[in-house]
């Protein structure tokens, strides 16, 4: 798993691994696990400092992953546009993901 980590942060993962598997579909799940965590302590009137916590359990796994996607689209050997696109939607992805 730690090399697995290592590689994608080192950009060694192909952009289309790193963005489907790792950023949507991953991605999609760590944020809705964590939303509902979140939500069932907002139902049971959890306290600030675990309703914190939360929340920000899933931050550390979108940055991983944005960084992961932007490095392994620098060596994306189809068109540039692609690769862009793929780094725009994953930041972008991310944030909502975090926000929600």
């Amino acid at each position: 798993m730690m090399k697995q980590i290592g590689r994608l942060w080192a950009g060694d993962v192909p952009l289309a691994e790193a963005f489907w598997q790792y950023a949507v579909l991953y991605g999609l799940l760590v944020n809705l696990v964590t939303s509902l965590l979140f939500l069932a302590l907002v139902i049971n009137e959890a306290n600030a400092v675990l309703l914190i916590l939360a929340y920000a359990i899933p931050m550390p796994y979108n940055f991983v992953i944005a960084v992961a996607v932007w490095r392994s689209a620098n060596s994306y050997p189809g068109p540039k546009e692609h690769a862009n696109l793929a780094r725009f939607v994953t930041v972008i992805w991310m944030v909502v993901l975090t926000a929600t």
